[in-house]
């Protein structure tokens, strides 16, 4: 099984957002950033069976913007890719989707980078905002897998 993991796109400063944190929203040039990614991220043809997100907008925007590229990819959120995201949520989620071939998970740091590294032995990871990363596990029952790729978002734009 292959899981892309893609970090939300540049959002609103935390400090001078003045609604709740789970609403806040991507920038203009975080949309339009993500939008020029999605469209590097069609042409790698990751043959997803599902994009799921963080139910927080910055993720949730992200996930519809990729998804609207790929056309005729679904997004359903995910609360275990909220903001307390870890190795034992991703075991829970793995889990439900143990027939997948290609999952995308769309969410927040610390715990992608924290994830990827846990998978991938203890390793030190650094997911940029609209990063992506991709780790190959064995099978959706196996915690340990191998890092194919950390794309920083520059590349993507490129």
């Amino acid at each position: 099984m292959k899981i892309y993991f893609l970090r939300h796109g540049a959002a609103a400063d935390p400090g001078e957002w003045k609604g709740n944190d789970y609403d806040r929203p991507l920038t203009d040039d975080g949309r339009e950033r993500m939008a020029r990614e999605a469209k590097a991220i069609r042409k790698l043809d990751l043959s997803l069976d599902a994009i799921l997100t963080s139910p927080l907008a910055r993720a949730r925007e992200t996930a519809e913007i990729v998804a609207a590229a790929l056309k005729g990819a679904t997004v359903k959120a995910d609360e275990r890719l909220g903001g307390d995201f870890d190795i034992s949520g991703l075991e829970e989620i793995l889990q439900d989707h143990a027939d997948a071939k290609a999952l995308m998970l769309v969410g927040h740091e610390p715990g992608m980078s924290g994830t990827i590294g846990r998978l991938v032995g203890e390793a030190r990871i650094d997911l940029k905002k609209g990063g992506l990363a991709c780790v190959e596990l064995p099978d959706a029952s196996t915690m340990t897998g191998e890092l194919l790729s950390l794309i920083p978002p520059k590349v993507l734009l490129s």
